[in-house]
């Protein structure tokens, strides 16, 4: 049993029984894990789910591959995702701003879409959590 004494003026507090430093919080998340898939599932519908970046054709793997746990997660970020390119465009106009915003939005279009082509799980940042909530 451990016991902690610290007074400060006329304050005093004490700890008992307190976990050890090396010890995480008990508060601490536990690190995304991506939908369990089968390799065949990725292999099969990789090229699908790219086009989970490319704008409006989020739509192609949508319809074709809808049995795909691997397509359907690519296509629920890929709405999102377009959806925030919607909003960069009317951004795009300005000058300087407007450009690197349009050329993050194609760089981050074109990184997702070659993480979808290597059959990996990849999760956007800040968008994932919404694409999480969509139920397809």
């Amino acid at each position: 049993m451990r016991f902690y004494a610290v007074k400060a003026d006329a304050l005093s507090y004490s700890m008992e029984n307190q976990p050890s430093s090396n010890m995480p919080p008990a508060s601490t998340p536990a690190p995304a894990m991506p939908p369990v898939s089968d390799q065949k599932d990725i292999e099969d519908n990789k090229v699908l789910a790219a086009f989970s970046y490319l704008g409006i054709l989020f739509i192609i793997p949508l319809l074709a591959a809808r049995q795909s746990k691997f397509a359907m997660y690519h296509v629920k970020q890929g709405i999102i995702w377009f959806v925030v390119v919607i909003i960069v465009s009317f951004f795009m106009w300005i000058p300087l701003i407007g450009w690197l915003l349009g050329l993050a939005t194609f760089a981050t279009c074109i990184y997702g879409f070659f993480q979808a082509i290597q059959g990996k799980y990849w999760e956007m940042p800040v968008i994932a959590p919404y694409a999480k909530k969509i139920n397809l």
